[in-house]
């Protein structure tokens, strides 16, 4: 029920941005025209910008652009065609468009879809450090200098980041209506293990709802930075020898894992987890207990809108910057675009101008929403044909308020922001290219056994092992030992 424009910042941080694992479905028009800078205004002829971005693909998408490109025509002399590639397509489309040279202005890039670091070594952005200087002098303000300063590859920016929560933190969700009826407490919940007497309840008085509701996505919390997205190399939060291990080795995975496959024996999770997709639809039916996610200032507010129903949470972790958060969601202009200037000046003009910012969040005022006071909105039946993820389209800030936000959500948010504290690997980014042919193995490795492990479907006892073998036969050992000696140079250049 509800938007999933409201979904927050999922994806921002790394577990729930990849319970949209990724993959897309393109149309390559766009425009050759050639691009004055500066302001256009009338006189010159419009260029038409082509922006791709994620997310299921919405009914009404080029209606709301032609709205936008009536207001950015006037203001900046641009028109914008947007193409939307579903969540599950969009690496495996936005690689094929740009091998191809398609003619593109303007990519969503993340850690987490169409890999950001590794798109940039590969030359598929722009770097827009000049571009920033010149056209993108209000993105410089608004935005916190840790996302730009985190989001550097190799000493270059090749995105915009949005501005959005910059810490990630996992916690617990709960369907407050089954924590009523059951008259549970969620005070004393953090760790996996803690949730058992819950699960045990619900699973009793409320046969038709799934306790734990996870999809082929989930990863349990443990207290590691990973090198690469669902990868099996981390190190320690709090380990400032920087020692990189296999997650699969550690104490606190194997008995997360032990005590995923306990609550799948006892059927607390789908019987389906480790092929489940994702858990959209179980969400709209609202018949299920709990499950993890990553949070932001008020959103269990934002959730509760987003569904229709009551949703609270609890944190599981603490609130740290990693560097999937700072490049949880990115606009990066193409390599290959003829209008790069112009494509800044309408990512400065997304990022600083609510009128355009909510325009292409929200829709139509009066036909996708209405506006509630000077601030706060409401959705309306017509928002069902533009739900758009508002993560992932720039600067969160400029957005309208919902219904029972507080007046200062966004001071509060940048309060949240400024107290955030570095994860372990912050900054770092490893180079694969030495190793590039091993990670490739082990990642096809690791899909036999990683979701069946990871969701508790299979006995870690007897699975963890042969998976440990495979990922060592498939060359994990040479990448640890590329990763270390690069994290060895990085700790001592960084006075680590």
């Amino acid at each position: 029920m509800g938007s999933t424009r409201k979904k927050l910042s999922i994806g921002l941080a790394s577990i729930l941005a990849v319970m949209l694992f990724l993959s897309a479905c393109g149309n390559n028009g766009s425009s050759n025209n050639a691009s004055p800078t500066g302001n256009a205004g009338n006189s010159e002829e419009p260029v038409e910008l082509s922006w791709y971005t994620i997310g299921t693909p919405q009914k009404d998408v080029d209606k709301i652009m032609g709205e936008v490109s009536k207001y950015t025509k006037d203001k900046i002399g641009v028109t914008v065609k947007m193409t939307m590639i579903d969540w599950g397509d969009y690496n495996q489309k936005m690689q094929v468009l740009t091998a191809s040279g398609a003619d593109m202005d303007i990519m969503f890039t993340a850690s987490w879809a169409f890999d950001y670091v590794q798109n940039a070594r590969k030359g598929a952005f722009a770097p827009i450090d000049d571009l920033l200087k010149a056209q993108g002098k209000g993105i410089t303000e608004v935005l916190d200098p840790a996302f730009l300063e985190g989001s550097k590859v190799d000493g270059k920016n090749y995105g915009v980041p949005a501005n959005k929560e910059l810490p990630a933190q996992e916690v617990w969700r709960f369907n407050k209506n089954l924590l009523d009826e059951n008259k549970l407490s969620i005070a004393d919940v953090r760790t996996l293990e803690s949730l058992e007497p819950l699960l045990k309840t619900v699973k009793q008085n409320n046969p038709d709802v799934v306790p734990l509701q996870v999809d082929k996505n989930f990863m349990p919390y443990t207290p590691y930075d990973y090198l690469i997205e669902k990868f099996p190399l981390a190190v320690k939060l709090d380990d400032t020898g920087y020692k990189i291990v296999n997650i699969f080795e550690t104490p606190e995975m194997k008995q997360a894992l032990a005590t995923m496959h306990k609550y799948y024996t006892a059927g607390y999770v789908p019987t389906e987890a480790a092929t489940l997709e994702s858990s959209s639809d179980v969400q709209a039916t609202g018949k299920w207990f709990t499950d993890k996610a990553t949070t932001q200032p008020f959103a269990d507010n934002v959730w509760s809108t987003s569904y229709g129903y009551p949703i609270v949470s609890t944190p599981q972790s603490d609130a740290l910057i990693y560097n999937l958060s700072v490049m949880g969601s990115m606009q990066a202009i193409s390599a290959n675009s003829k209008n790069k200037e112009k494509a800044m000046e309408f990512l400065n003009l997304l990022n600083t101008d609510p009128v355009l910012r909510n325009l292409v969040d929200s829709g139509i005022e009066g036909t996708h929403y209405k506006k509630t006071d000077a601030n706060y909105m409401e959705n309306l039946p017509e928002s069902k044909n533009y739900d758009m993820p508002t993560f992932s389209l720039g600067n969160v800030m400029l957005t309208h308020l919902n219904p029972g936000d507080p007046a200062d959500k966004w001071e509060q948010f940048k309060s949240y922001n400024d107290a955030g504290k570095p994860a372990i690997l912050l900054g770092f980014n490893f180079d694969p290219t030495k190793v590039s042919n091993e990670i490739a193995a082990v990642q096809n490795a690791k899909e036999a056994f990683w979701a069946p492990l990871m969701t508790g479907t299979v006995d870690p006892e007897k699975y963890a092992p042969q998976a440990i073998k495979k990922l060592n036969d498939a060359g994990l050992g040479k990448i640890l030992a590329e990763a270390q000696s690069q994290m060895d140079a990085w700790k001592t250049a960084n006075n680590k």
